[in-house]
């Protein structure tokens, strides 16, 4: 049986031996991964480890202003607060291949990171790969940007304290490290955020889009939560899909965007299911969506699991 004590008091020491008393950087997103990498490394390190979160533009509503906060003010990390959003909207310009996107954030990550390394003189990247991104990137799933070829460009030592742990062991681990609750339960981000819920060209309009109809998505599904319609699921997102259809607002024709609506139920996030989600709540969010975001005219449920289909859509 997995024992996060045990894991906690190993995982320290071997930080402490393999950054020993060099300057180390690491990639936050608020994320249980990154959070619980994190908090494993300070313990181990101190003020010798830098958290660097970028807002890349592709985070969730509110998210960059909540990560501050839990980080800094909660836990206690020496945050840095990159803002890089033309950055990497102007990277993406034109860019359709979903592989292709996640490579060119994965690339544009790597150089953010370069300068701010440069500038904090740090030596040793710590990361919070997980052992589903080592397995889906080596299967040629899909690639993660935190996966492979990292060391050589960076010119830095990079440690992974969880690569050999699945979801549910990093959430027992980031409980036993007193880490909120509002961080441990929060449904899985990718890294790349919302650019890989946006199929097709990324655009500053379009992430706006689905940003919006991803928070109505969360907030429905834990309204359905606290009123005991619904158990947690796994993950609850929205998808803006790379087509327009025709609707009709206020008795007018609309041609505007579609968006669908993934909720899913897993352990490890290797395999996953499609819940019976609650009518009531299904239509909750398509009246919410119709009418709160302007530019979409459909909402659709995906019912496919993990296999054939990934999590994410990109």
């Amino acid at each position: 049986m997995f024992d996060p004590k045990e894991f906690v008091e190993e995982a320290v020491e071997r930080l402490r031996r393999e950054i020993g008393d060099r300057k180390a950087i690491i990639a936050v997103s608020g994320g249980v991964d990154s959070t619980t990498a994190a908090v494993l490394a300070h313990r181990a390190v101190g003020e010798n480890l830098v958290c660097v979160f970028v807002d890349h533009g592709f985070m969730r509503k509110g998210e960059p202003e909540r990560v501050r906060r839990v980080l800094e003010e909660e836990l206690g990390l020496n945050l840095r607060f990159v803002e890089a959003a033309d950055e990497f909207f102007e990277a993406l310009r034109g860019v359709t291949d979903p592989e292709e996107k996640r490579r060119i954030i994965g690339e544009k990550f790597i150089e953010v990171f370069e300068r701010v390394a440069r500038e904090e003189g740090a030596e040793v990247l710590v990361q919070g790969t997980i052992a589903p991104d080592v397995i889906e990137s080596e299967r040629g799933i899909k690639s993660h940007h935190n996966v492979g070829g990292l060391p050589e460009r960076l010119e830095l030592d990079v440690v992974e304290p969880l690569r050999d742990l699945y979801k549910d062991e990093v959430r027992e681990v980031a409980r036993y490290l007193g880490i909120p609750e509002e961080i441990v339960e929060r449904m899985p981000f990718p890294g790349p955020g919302l650019a890989v819920r946006v199929l097709g060209e990324v655009t500053p309009e379009k992430v706006e889009i689905v940003r919006e109809a991803n928070a109505i998505v969360e907030e429905e599904v834990e309204r359905a939560v606290e009123e005991g319609k619904m158990e947690r699921p796994w993950q609850a997102f929205a998808a803006l899909l790379d087509c327009k259809a025709t609707g009709v607002k206020g008795d007018q024709r609309d041609y505007g965007w579609v968006v669908a609506v993934r909720i899913v139920e897993s352990i490890d996030a290797m395999i996953a299911d499609v819940p019976e989600v609650p009518w009531e709540v299904l239509r909750r969010i398509q009246d919410r969506i119709t009418s709160e975001v302007p530019d979409v005219t459909r909402v659709l449920f995906d019912l496919t699991p993990k296999p054939p289909a990934t999590i994410e859509f990109e």
